[in-house]
């Protein structure tokens, strides 16, 4: 403990640009710790003030001092204090941005449950497979194009970005085929139901 204690006192007083290059030298997590020990309070107030939640703000400080480990050996950082700011900022933005994102598939999956399987006024199972077996013919009666993204999208529960690297579709591509699909298998859907309706 005592040896730990001189240690940080012969580097308390050095600059962030010296700790930075005493990390890169040594490659020690010692010295990004007194970069945490300096600013993480800071950088929890900014996740704070972003994320409104303390434990998400807590839980996004360890992963940005986390990253640094590795992005500082990337960068020639000379005002550190600066760039922490707008790193740290970043990190706070693109987690909004996944959130919104989350939010956005999850009430477009709950709206698309809703055209999906509101033709169901019955919970028998008989029922309710029949449903099932008339979703599988309408998807199946879709293009192929439609067809793919439709089960991937729905029934993989696949991004965009995946379905675009697996087929070879742009994003715009993946998303019109299925804002098509979905139109067109609501038409399929509600045709079948009304073949279904007795006279």
């Amino acid at each position: 403990m005592a040896l730990f204690s001189r240690r940080e006192r012969l580097h308390e007083h050095k600059s962030d640009v010296e700790i930075i290059a005493l990390y890169k030298a040594t490659g020690d997590a010692y010295f990004t710790g007194i970069l945490y020990t300096r600013y993480g309070h800071l950088v929890l107030g900014l996740c704070i003030k972003y994320l409104r939640n303390k434990m998400e703000a807590e839980d996004a400080v360890m992963n940005i001092f986390t990253r640094l480990q590795t992005d500082l050996k990337k960068h020639n950082v000379e005002f550190f204090k600066s760039w922490l700011y707008v790193y740290s900022k970043n990190h706070c933005l693109m987690e909004l941005r996944k959130r919104q994102k989350n939010l956005n598939r999850e009430l477009e999956l709950k709206e698309d449950a809703v055209l999906l399987m509101d033709f169901s006024d019955s919970s028998h199972l008989k029922e309710r497979e029949e449903q099932i077996v008339m979703l599988e013919q309408a998807i199946d009666d879709l293009n192929p194009d439609q067809r793919k993204c439709i089960r991937m999208f729905y029934l993989e529960n696949r991004s965009y970005a995946e379905i675009s690297m697996e087929t070879g579709y742009s994003n715009n591509e993946v998303k019109s085929h299925i804002q098509n699909g979905k139109r067109n298998l609501k038409i399929r859907l509600e045709t079948k139901l009304n073949e279904r309706s007795p006279e």
